[in-house]
């Protein structure tokens, strides 16, 4: 009990700490089973996953899978909890809060240069589904990541994803790491009122966040790599992001439950490459849309050609995302990374099959 209610405080804590839109997700995470019957009874095998965001489109298949009953299906009891951004989804996978991660598969290099052996098991998508979102205020003054220099840019958090993919169109354009600032402001509301306030210049964020900005006419889009052709020109390839991701350690004494998993995930991918934004949305939680339902699935319309339709870790994708490490983040740069470990498609072929 002491156990549970250290987590629950955490994921408390971490839920105060950012947007009424976040507080809003974690809360449909625990109502899910009374909205849709698609919760377990509480008889299943219980596993706890920590997503980088709930809310946050890049993440759908999460929240998607237990509205469509799959965990159930699968006799799993799968408790979602939500952190603002993908960094602290990490933290408390290898702090053992939690027994899955579904965040960035590039978390798996980083730690691997840590002593941290994490591997991705389920690769729900060969793009980052990342834009980099200028400011009315300053589209005069950054029409490139050339400008990035002297500049605000905005971030989930300090070590996240949207950090280092920041950090790397910095380096490409010629623009040191040393020459912007970073902001940590989160997603959706905090995204959007620092851009209102001039906190930052420019920033990367994730659907819905960016279908709101535009709608609101607070910001253009500089860099979109929503598709595998969108990371191909940023990034010179694919780049596998949105991942389910768990300690290597205990995925081999856990074949079992990471099976279920898996079998659930992919059953998720496959249903979402079959069915239309609207009709996704009909299946997230109400508070997702904010209200607006038809924006909300522009959002998701969006976003969906970053997602896998097998959960397989896309040909070349993690060589992709070790070049983009290297590129900035002294530590892989100057490290043997063994690639071969950070992912697995042992559970995803299985499920496939």
């Amino acid at each position: 009990m002491r156990k549970s209610a250290r987590i629950a405080a955490l994921a408390a804590a971490g839920l105060l700490a950012v947007t009424s839109l976040t507080a809003c997700a974690n809360d449909a995470a625990t109502t899910a089973s009374s909205d849709s019957g698609s919760k377990g009874d509480g008889k299943g095998e219980k596993v706890k996953i920590m997503v980088g965001g709930l809310d946050k489109v890049i993440y759908l298949p999460a929240m998607l899978t237990q509205r469509l009953g799959y965990f159930d299906a699968e006799g799993l009891d799968v408790e979602l909890l939500s952190e603002p951004a993908g960094v602290q989804a990490e933290t408390a996978l290898v702090s053992g809060q939690v027994q899955g991660a579904v965040g960035f598969y590039d978390h798996t290099l980083d730690l691997q240069t840590k002593g941290k052996i994490v591997e991705s098991v389920v690769q729900f998508s060969h793009a980052p589904g990342e834009v980099e979102i200028v400011s009315k205020k300053r589209v005069k003054d950054i029409t490139s990541p050339k400008d990035f220099k002297g500049k605000k840019l905005g971030i989930t958090g300090l070590g996240s994803s949207t950090d280092f993919l920041t950090k790397y169109l910095a380096v490409k354009n010629g623009v040191k790491v040393s020459d912007f600032s970073p902001v940590a402001v989160g997603a959706g509301p905090t995204f959007i009122s620092a851009l209102q306030q001039g906190s930052i210049d420019a920033g990367m964020t994730t659907d819905p966040t960016v279908a709101n900005v535009i709608a609101k006419d607070l910001g253009q889009v500089l860099v979109d790599m929503r598709t595998p052709q969108g990371s191909q020109d940023a990034l010179g390839g694919p780049y596998p992001s949105s991942s389910l991701y768990m300690q290597t350690d205990w995925v081999n004494s856990h074949k079992e439950t990471v099976q279920k998993l898996a079998n659930a995930f992919v059953k998720t991918l496959q249903w979402m490459s079959t069915h239309t934004a609207n009709e996704i949305a009909d299946k997230m939680p109400a508070d997702y849309s904010q209200g607006n339902k038809t924006l909300y699935a522009s959002a998701i319309n969006s976003t969906l050609p970053m997602f896998t339709k097998d959960g397989v870790m896309p040909k070349d994708g993690p060589e992709t995302v070790e070049k983009v490490l290297k590129a900035f983040n002294p530590n892989i740069k100057n490290a043997t990374i063994d690639l071969s470990k950070t992912y697995t498609t042992e559970f995803v072929e299985k499920a496939a099959g």
